[in-house]
């Protein structure tokens, strides 16, 4: 069995020298030291000046609609995971789909300004597979217009843009650090912003909307525990390793594949995926059912295309996104497969094609 992921687990001893600690204390949760140093050690190696750990990434856009006082309308792409769509959905925002762009995968910008209409108030791009939006683009389009502009980084933990961490982008990106990230505490999420305000006052509302002085507004419960904090401590000393090999194993799948399928451009990526787009849907079901058969583990990721879904209402038609959609499968990718097993994934494509 060749997994599709597979969560990295850092040495047990280290782990538990961590929960040692935590017993010790007694400090379970609560912006414990653990939280505090994960924190500080993260801004560090991201390049960045403020984060506000969270218990997960979803729950990290809900908080910056929340600081922004979004209400009418975001603009997203119908080419992500769930959470990006039903996040806004789940505060009663309204949703307008921009369409992708079928190199990157990502929010198409020459697309935007006639999407915006009166009520739009956010942007939402996703850094799709962890390869980075045209954030140039799209920062000045929110600047003209007056929109703000939150990046959905849940895969993009690492990935630079010229040089620069794509997280320095936008009014603020949120970070998903669930357990099949590549840089993960088991369940868990960081929002990044730019400025001082900005973050004194999501620290509040992580917190019971709680301040110094007192509960000066409604917040909710979104602190990262000791545990988990204590598990991104340890993977965080391995995540330079966790990244090179992923990059090396996903260089080797392209040269193996490059002819025969269609890749992502890799401009500026951190390797979290290996999404391969395939002629048809039904060249991809041959696929999918020989990689099966073989014991050989594949994700229709994203499938379907978000602005199909029963329950979405805008009838907007998003054919790049939904061509995309309906071609793409994801390969095994990350620490628990070696180099032998991407000839075996490749070998068996090979072969049906």
């Amino acid at each position: 069995m060749i997994k599709l992921t597979e969560p990295f687990l850092p040495n047990i001893k280290k782990y538990n020298r961590y929960i040692e600690k935590i017993y010790e204390r007694k400090w379970l949760t609560n912006n414990g030291p653990l939280s505090l140093e994960l924190e500080h050690r993260l801004k560090d190696f991201l390049g960045i000046d403020y984060l506000v750990l969270t218990n997960n990434g979803t729950v990290s856009l809900n908080l910056l609609y929340h600081l922004y006082g979004i209400s009418k309308e975001i603009i997203t792409t119908p080419f992500s995971f769930i959470a990006t769509t039903s996040s806004v959905l789940w505060d009663g925002i309204d949703i307008s789909f921009n369409d992708i762009e079928m190199n990157s995968f990502n929010l198409d910008p020459s697309l935007l300004e006639k999407n915006l209409s009166a009520n739009t108030q956010m942007i939402l791009p996703v850094h799709v597979f962890g390869e980075a939006c045209k954030v140039e683009e799209i920062d000045e389009i929110g600047k003209k217009h007056g929109v703000k502009i939150v990046y959905d980084a849940a895969h993009a933990f690492g990935t630079k843009v010229k040089g620069k961490s794509a997280l320095l982008f936008g009014d603020a990106s949120i970070l998903s650090f669930h357990a099949t990230k590549l840089f993960h505490t088991i369940e868990g999420g960081g929002i990044i912003v730019h400025k001082k305000d900005d973050y004194e006052r999501l620290k509040s509302l992580v917190n019971f909307g709680i301040e110094k002085e007192g509960i000066l507004s409604v917040g909710t419960n979104a602190k990262m525990n000791e545990f988990s904090a204590a598990m991104g401590l340890c993977v965080l000393d391995e995540v330079d390793n966790i990244l090179s090999y992923r990059e090396e194993l996903s260089l080797l799948y392209r040269k193996e594949l490059d002819s025969i399928v269609d890749l992502q451009e890799c401009n500026s990526t951190n390797y979290s995926y290996m999404p391969v787009v395939f002629k048809s849907e039904r060249e991809l079901l041959k696929v999918e059912r020989e990689l099966s058969y073989r014991g050989i583990g594949s994700r229709r990721y994203f499938y379907p295309s978000l602005n199909k879904l029963p329950f979405i209402s805008t009838n907007q038609s998003c054919p790049n996104s939904e061509s995309v959609a309906s071609r793409i499968l994801t390969l095994p990718l990350g620490m628990h497969i070696s180099r032998k097993d991407v000839v075996d994934v490749v070998s068996c494509i090979k072969g049906v094609l």
